[in-house]
């Protein structure tokens, strides 16, 4: 049985590689929340475009025609997992955290039942002396269990980093994500306060005294409470005797925050890689562009990440499934029809080429 890329019983012992210390250890200043679980609540609950470009990567990875070699591998691979198809929910821990780890339940008969995936920060993996995984630990709260190697399939992405935990896309969308929120913040407060900072008093009273400090913490109070907020909008105001208003207001590069959240939103969309098109994203949003970006998303994300996890999904099943084989088949994806018809017409009038050979580059040669 081939497990982890090796087969059991292997001579050659893997050298003790190096780990890192962790791909979310940024400043201490607490400019980028610390630990996986608060980035997801600050970079994907509370953010409109990560979350939407999660969330299409994994529906398109999730809603991909599958071809299975077996019913049985198809019904483990298209079953759903909390409402959600079980490739998009991989999908979606991959970008966000960089890790799948996927428990093969298993029946009485020892036959491989069903494919849960687990949350990836409640897993640890376990090395041997020499440096291969040798099982798995899932700690919720105060519970810990133990998994053998063999009943985790474990799908990462590439880290440069560590030799044994994949690298997500928080850590790369990080500092354009904590721009996006803070100018939503910031304009947030500007339509509270009627889009400008609404003026200043002054207290000119004509013979250069100033205000006591019970005076002035009088006026601040009255302030608050009968003119500022929202409610108290254009709500007219009686002053004293030495006391002038003077209105204030920000210049419009001040307030100029469409565009900072635009390339904010732009590089988060790259982070992920989604076209900001695809986004709503100010851009050159025609029919064609949308729909050379669709292809695009298609052809340089969704097909390479499903790829990947349709691979590590047969080798996992292998044990049960020896002749395992999962593949997206590109014929049945709406984005990619253009594509694969001239595909077919320039193979189809092709005259050098046997049959067999024109069934080879269309994909149906196995």
């Amino acid at each position: 049985m081939r497990l982890f890329g090796w087969k059991a019983g292997r001579d050659a012992s893997r050298p003790a590689l190096s780990r890192g210390h962790g791909y979310f250890d940024f400043d201490a200043a607490g400019r980028w929340p610390q630990g996986y679980e608060a980035q997801v609540r600050t970079g994907y609950a509370a953010n409109a475009v990560a979350q939407r470009a999660v969330r299409l990567v994994a529906e398109s990875v999730g809603g991909a025609p599958v071809d299975a070699s077996a019913p049985d591998l198809a019904r483990l691979i298209g079953a759903r997992v909390a409402g959600e198809r079980l490739p998009g929910v991989i999908a979606a821990q991959l970008l966000l955290h960089g890790n799948a780890f996927v428990q093969i339940l298993r029946d009485a008969q020892g036959e491989a039942a069903a494919l849960y995936p687990l949350r990836p920060e409640r897993v640890t993996i376990e090395l041997d002396a020499t440096g291969w995984p040798a099982g798995y630990v899932y700690r919720v709260g105060g519970r810990t269990t133990r998994l053998a190697a063999e009943e985790v399939i474990h799908i990462r992405s590439f880290n440069p980093l560590d030799d044994h935990y994949g690298l997500g896309c928080l850590g790369a969308a990080s500092a354009a994500i904590a721009i996006h929120n803070a100018a939503a913040t910031w304009n947030k407060a500007l339509l509270d306060n009627a889009a400008r900072p609404s003026g200043a008093l002054v207290y000119d009273p004509g013979d250069g005294s100033a205000l006591s400090a019970e005076q002035f913490g009088r006026l601040k109070e009255e302030m608050e409470a009968g003119f500022a907020g929202a409610g108290n909008a254009g709500r007219p105001m009686l002053l004293e005797g030495g006391l002038r208003w003077q209105p204030l207001s920000l210049s419009p590069a001040d307030m100029d925050f469409i565009a900072l959240k635009a390339a904010a939103a732009r590089e988060i969309a790259l982070a992920f890689g989604v076209p900001p098109m695809l986004l709503g994203l100010p851009g050159d949003a025609t029919y064609a562009n949308y729909r050379e970006a669709n292809r695009a998303l298609w052809r340089t994300t969704v097909l390479p990440l499903a790829d990947a996890i349709l691979a590590a999904l047969a080798a996992g099943l292998a044990a049960w499934f020896p002749e395992a084989r999962l593949a997206v088949d590109p014929d049945r994806v709406p984005a990619l029809v253009e594509d694969r018809e001239r595909l077919w017409r320039m193979v189809s009038a092709a005259t050098f080429i046997t049959d067999a050979e024109k069934r080879e580059m269309v994909g149906w040669g196995q």
